[in-house]
Order: structure tokens, then C-alpha cells, then sequence
């Protein structure tokens, strides 16, 4: 009996021991999960004292109902250019590209009940010019009238098809976030929406080397001191909304868009018009926008081009002709990814695109554009990563001849255009 109890003790005070050894290494895992959860709040903390700081940084600038801001850019571009033979930097792919300031611009925006305005000046290198100027009134929360140099409404949105910086062939016509001064009416009744606008004339010419291009959009100008001006000109533009489901949607529109050319110089006056029909679907975040328009400019063959098949557009300081009628068809297909979980970034947007100038003219060769890229959105910086692959564009390579790329297009030369666009919006 004795023995039997020795046993026992002794077993129970082992047992006590390796329970307390179990209680002492639970303790010390314990005590190593705090510390670990210590160090994640504290990183948490810091993670939101840095995102707290950059919300208050992208935040705008409030000065009574005036809300200050702007944009200042830079751009690296490297593909089919020239070789700089001297060493300096040069876009050339033998130079290794070059980095340069893009845009400085300034934005004011006044919003005060019913009434609101909105300026924009931009500055480039050698060159600089108004981008929008206009004062509105919202006669209800659906509808508004703008006065002023403003975005005449043609194509499914503000930038017709596009998510690239580059834009499509669309834009270098004037047919895509074309500005121009007159007065715009934008309503939406039920599903329909609906902009009625007059322009008097372009939105001008600013300060550069050219004599009619410095201006931001592309408008047929008076290059020549005899040519042409735009005057009288009236757009329209519906889009009906078909709202099949909650993450799908169909906008089925169409534009219009005619007005007067004004002679500046012994040829008679002209006009011009375009008509198109658009359809943007989203199914989820993916977008597929489509576009396909008809154009025509009518000018006298008497002018300083010396052919009614050619007309004098130019902006961005720049002068180039294009030709007087075509067809332009152009696509865009996107996706739009929230970054949720990547701290620094808020979404990323993939996009490929492709757009054409179909001539009338025979001999005229088409002047093709894709464009493959992705942007990058982090708070007020948003950065364009693209490609561009052209046949006739004046902003893809420089080793053939610049000023009729969407013209004649004599060299048709397929080129490339590598570039990422850093850009800072507050």
C-alpha cells in the first residue's frame, strides 16, 4: 500500500511539472502572437497615417465657392524617331528615349446653387493656350447651359471612344473633346440623353510659333492668312440608356454635327458636316466602345492648299492637312480593376484600341492607329503605360515626313510610340 501511494506522488508530481512547463511554453507563443499583433497595428497605423496624409494632400483647394486646381505632367517617349547623332537625349530607341515636362495646367471651378464656371489654361514648351472657359446655370438637377468656350458634344463621351493618352484618329479631325465658343444645352429625359449647341467660331488661337494652331483641340485654320475659319456650327447629339441588369449596360447614341468655313481669303466660302453613330456596352468592368462616323469638308480648290481634297487643320502649335472626306471607324476595349488589396494603388485600367481614316480621295493611302496600354490611378496621380502603332498619325514616330500623315499619307510607313505620361491632377 505503501508503494502503491509512493507511485502515485511521484507520477502526480511529474504531471504537475509538465503541466507547468506546457502552461510556460503557452505563455511564451502567446506572448510572441501579441507582439506580432503589436507590430501589425502599428504598421496599420502608420498605413493609414501615410494614406490619411495623401487623401489630405490630393484634397483641393477651397476658396469661398472657387475650387482651385490643376495638373502638372511629365513624359518619356522612346520609338521610330531620328537619332540625335550629337549624344544629347533624344526619343530615337539608339538615344534611349527622353524624358521631358508635358503640361503644366491650372483649373478653376466656381459652383455656387444653380450657377457654375469653369477655366483651364494650359502651358506646353514654346507654347501655351485656353482649354475650357465657360460660365453655366442649371435650370434643374437633370439639365445645364454652358456659355462659353466648351466641349462640343459629338461621339459617346468626352473623349469619344478612348482611354488612351494618345487619343483616336477621331480627335485629330475635330471630331473627339473638340472645344469651341458658343452656348450648349444638356438634359436627360428618362432614358434619353440629350445636348443641342451652337459655336459661333473655334475656341481661337493663343500664344506660339504658328500663326492659327496654338489651341488645344484640332480645328480647320487660317495657316495661310488666306484660307479658312470655323463659323456657325451646330451639334446635336442623343444617347438612349438600356439598363439590362445591375453590372451590364448598353448607351446606343448618335451625333451630328455641321457649320460654315469661313473664307478668309479669294476662294469662296465652305462648310463642312458629320454624322456618326456610337454604342458603348459594360458588362461588369469591362467596357467595349464602338464608333463609326461619316465626314465631309467642302472646300474651294482655289485655296492656299491649291486642292479641294485636302483640308488645313492644326492645333498644339502644329499645322497639318487631312483629307476632305472619309469614314472613320473606331473600337475601344477596356477593364477596369480596383486594387483593393495593393496599398499605393487604386485601380489599374487595361486598354487596346484601334481607329482608321477610310479616304475618299483614291490615291490617298489610310491612315491607321492602334494603341495598347495600361494606366495606373493612385489618389491625384494617374500614369499612362502605351504603345502606339500608326501608319498616319503626327504623334507616332518621326522618321517620315510630318504635316499629311492623315492626308495624302504619301510614305504609309507603319511606326512606334512607346511613352508613360506621369501625371499629377490636384
Amino acid at each position: 500500500m505503501s508503494l502503491l501511494l509512493l507511485t502515485s506522488g511521484s507520477a502526480f508530481a511529474a504531471s504537475e511539472a509538465e503541466l507547468k512547463e506546457r502552461i510556460q511554453q503557452l505563455e511564451a507563443e502567446l506572448n510572441l502572437v501579441n507582439a506580432e499583433l503589436e507590430s501589425i497595428q502599428t504598421e496599420n497605423k502608420d498605413l493609414a497615417e501615410t494614406n490619411a496624409k495623401l487623401n489630405e494632400a490630393d484634397a483641393p483647394i477651397k476658396i469661398g465657392n472657387w475650387t482651385v486646381g490643376g495638373a502638372i505632367r511629365a513624359m518619356y517617349t522612346v520609338g521610330d524617331y531620328q537619332a540625335n547623332d550629337s549624344g544629347a537625349p533624344g526619343r530615337a530607341w539608339e538615344d534611349d528615349g527622353n524624358v521631358g515636362l508635358d503640361t503644366l495646367r491650372v483649373n478653376l471651378d466656381y459652383n455656387n446653387g444653380p450657377y457654375s464656371a469653369k477655366i483651364e489654361y494650359r502651358w506646353y514648351d514654346g507654347y501655351n493656350f485656353l482649354h475650357t472657359g465657360w460660365v453655366g446655370y442649371s435650370p434643374d438637377d437633370n439639365s445645364q447651359i454652358q456659355l462659353g468656350v466648351n466641349r462640343a458634344p459629338f461621339g459617346p463621351g468626352a473623349y469619344g471612344v478612348s482611354q488612351a493618352w494618345l487619343f483616336d484618329q477621331h480627335y485629330y479631325l475635330g471630331l473627339s473633346d473638340d472645344m469651341d465658343l458658343g452656348i450648349k444645352y444638356s438634359t436627360q429625359l428618362g432614358k434619353w440623353a440629350w445636348d443641342v449647341a451652337y459655336y459661333s467660331s473655334d475656341e481661337g488661337h493663343y500664344a506660339g510659333a504658328s500663326r492659327d494652331s496654338a489651341r488645344y483641340s484640332y480645328d480647320v485654320v487660317d495657316e495661310s492668312g488666306g484660307g479658312y475659319e470655323e463659323r456657325n456650327q451646330i451639334n446635336v447629339r442623343g444617347i438612349y440608356s438600356f439598363n439590362s441588369s445591375d453590372d451590364s449596360s448598353t448607351d446606343l447614341g448618335f451625333s451630328l454635327q455641321a457649320g460654315e468655313l469661313k473664307s478668309r481669303g479669294e476662294q469662296s466660302d465652305g462648310d463642312h458636316y458629320a454624322a456618326s453613330v456610337h454604342m458603348v456596352n459594360q458588362w461588369g468592368n469591362l467596357k467595349l466602345a464602338t464608333q463609326l462616323t461619316r465626314y465631309e469638308f467642302d472646300v474651294d480648290v482655289g485655296q492656299a492648299l491649291g486642292t479641294d481634297d485636302l483640308v488645313q487643320f492644326g492645333a498644339y502649335d502644329f499645322p497639318s492637312t487631312a483629307a476632305a472626306k472619309g469614314w472613320i471607324p473606331a473600337v475601344s476595349l477596356s477593364y477596369y480593376q480596383p486594387t483593393d488589396n495593393i496599398s499605393w494603388l487604386d485601380y489599374v485600367l487595361p486598354y487596346l484600341e484601334y481607329s482608321s481614316i477610310v479616304k475618299d480621295k483614291g490615291g490617298f493611302n489610310d491612315s491607321e492607329m492602334i494603341v495598347a496600354g495600361v494606366a495606373l490611378a493612385r489618389g491625384g496621380w494617374y500614369i499612362y503605360n502605351e504603345v502606339g502603332f500608326s501608319n498616319g498619325n503626327e504623334f507616332v514616330g518621326g522618321d517620315a515626313a510630318f504635316g499629311d500623315r492623315l492626308g495624302a499619307n504619301a510614305d504609309d510607313e507603319w511606326q512606334t510610340r512607346f511613352l508613360i505620361n506621369f501625371g499629377y491632377y490636384f
